[in-house]
C-alpha cells in the first residue's frame, strides 16, 4: 500500500542538501548505512510553481539538517526539466548553500577503471534541457561550474574510506537519455573532449548557480561507453550498482560531515551569479 504524504508549503531551513542518483538508488539513504550521528526525520512533499515536488527526506547529521531527494527527483509522468525545477525551487526556499550529488557514468577515457570515481571539473552539455531556470533575474557565469572546495572535500572523504580507489577529474558530457549512446556518438563526444558520459549534471549545475549554491558530485564508473574496449554487460552493470551503493552512501555522509565540521575556504561560486543585463526599458 502506497503511503500517504501530505503536500506542505512551509519548507524547513537548511544549509546542506544531497541529490541522490543511480549509485545510491538501490538503498534507503541514509538509514541503511546505520551510521552514528545520522538521524532520519521524515519525508515531505512541497508545493512549487512547477508542480508538487518529489519526496524530500529530511535527516540530521551530527545535529545539522540535510534535505535529500532520490534519483534527481525523476518521476513517471514528470519531465526531467520540471523535476529539476521543483527540486531547486525547494532548495532555494530552504536557504541551501551547499549541494552534493552523485550518479553513475560511462567511461570514455581508457585510464578510468570500473567501480572507481570521477569528480568532474567541467562539462559539455549535449542535452536538450538547457533553457531551464527558476527566473530571469541572473546572468550565470559557468567559468568554474563545479565547486573546487567541495570537490576537495569529497576527494578526501573517498581517499579516507577507500584509499585503494582512484578519484580522478575530468569532463562530464551530458546527454538526454533515457537510452545509452551509440558508438558514433561516443566517438564524437571523445573528439570534443568528453571523458565520461551521464545524464544528470545538467541542468543541476545551472540551477545550483542560479540559487547561489556550491555544487559538486561524486560519480561512479559503472561501464565503458559503447566502442570503448569490450562491450559491457547488463549483469556487470547491475552488480556494480548494487554492490557499490553502500560505499557511495558512506562517502557522501563523510563528505557532509567534513563540510559541517570544517569551514571551507571562500570559493567563487556565489560570485559567478550576476544580475541580468537584459532589462525591460522603463
Amino acid at each position: 500500500m502506497k503511503k500517504s504524504i501530505s503536500i506542505e508549503n512551509k519548507i524547513p531551513k537548511a544549509n546542506l542538501a544531497f541529490i541522490g542518483g543511480s549509485s545510491t538508488y538501490s538503498i534507503n539513504f541514509p538509514e541503511d548505512l546505520k551510521l552514528l550521528g545520522v538521524k532520519v526525520l521524515e519525508g515531505k512533499v512541497f508545493s512549487t510553481p512547477f508542480g508538487d515536488s518529489p519526496e524530500f527526506k529530511l535527516f540530521k547529521i551530527d545535529g545539522e539538517l540535510v534535505h535529500t531527494v532520490r534519483m534527481h527527483g525523476w518521476l513517471a509522468g514528470i519531465s526531467r526539466a520540471d523535476a529539476s525545477r521543483q527540486i531547486f525551487w525547494v532548495l532555494e526556499k530552504a536557504g541551501v548553500n551547499t549541494i552534493l550529488a552523485e550518479g553513475g557514468v560511462g567511461a570514455i577515457r581508457k585510464d578510468l577503471e570500473l567501480s572507481h570515481f570521477i569528480i568532474p571539473d567541467d562539462y559539455i552539455d549535449l542535452s536538450l534541457r538547457r533553457d531551464i531556470h527558476l527566473s530571469d533575474k541572473y546572468l550565470l557565469i559557468m567559468r568554474d561550474p563545479i565547486c573546487p572546495e567541495l570537490s576537495k572535500i569529497i576527494t578526501k572523504a573517498s581517499n579516507k574510506l577507500f584509499p585503494e580507489r582512484k578519484v580522478t577529474r575530468g569532463v562530464y558530457a551530458v546527454t538526454d537519455g533515457r537510452h545509452f549512446e551509440s558508438r558514433a556518438e561516443v566517438r564524437m563526444i571523445e573528439s570534443i573532449g568528453g571523458d565520461v558520459i551521464g545524464q544528470s549534471l545538467c541542468p543541476e549545475i545551472y540551477l545550483a548557480r542560479e540559487i547561489g549554491a556550491c555544487y559538486a558530485g561524486l560519480y561512479l564508473i559503472v561501464n565503458r561507453a559503447e566502442g570503448v574496449g569490450t562491450d559491457w554487460s547488463h549483469k556487470e552493470l547491475r552488480t556494480i550498482f548494487y554492490q557499490e551503493a553502500m560505499n557511495v552512501g558512506r562517502i557522501i555522509v563523510e563528505s557532509l560531515r567534513r563540510i559541517k565540521q570544517k569551514q571551507r575556504k571562500e570559493c567563487q561560486c556565489s560570485k559567478l551569479r550576476k544580475k541580468t543585463l537584459l532589462k525591460s526599458p522603463l
